[in-house]
């Protein structure tokens, strides 16, 4: 099912940061593209970013370029997404997949993703 489990989220005032953790148990996630998404209340899930297989190369949406930074450890299984200078318009829940090479196709499961709320 390449499920993932989302965790890190809270309650930051703008401006400030959080990094959070997406872990797998059943598989190795350097053998794929893993990808973070977030859904706003009312909102369509949207993409935010994506880490190829072996970290080789990322991607961004527009709206996170410059504040988000997505990467590997592979000696935790776990790809991080740490967020900085945060708005209370990245407030969301937020999840990861895994994705085809690409990171134009999801392939993977969702998990129960992690809250995230900007605000003062």
């Amino acid at each position: 099912q390449l499920q993932l489990v989302e965790s890190g989220g809270g309650l930051v005032q703008p401006g400030g940061s959080l990094r959070l953790s997406c872990a797998a148990s059943a598989f190795t996630l350097d053998y794929y593209a893993i990808g973070w998404f977030r859904q706003a209340p009312g909102k369509e899930r949207e993409g935010v970013s994506c880490i190829s297989r072996y970290g080789g190369s990322t991607k961004y949406a527009d709206s996170v370029k410059g504040r988000f930074t997505i990467s590997r450890d592979t000696a935790k299984n776990t790809v991080y997404l740490q967020m900085n200078r945060l708005k209370p318009e990245d407030t969301a829940v937020y999840y990861c997949a895994v994705q085809n090479e690409a990171c134009t196709l999801r392939v993977g499961s969702w998990g129960q993703g992690t809250q995230v709320t900007v605000s003062s």
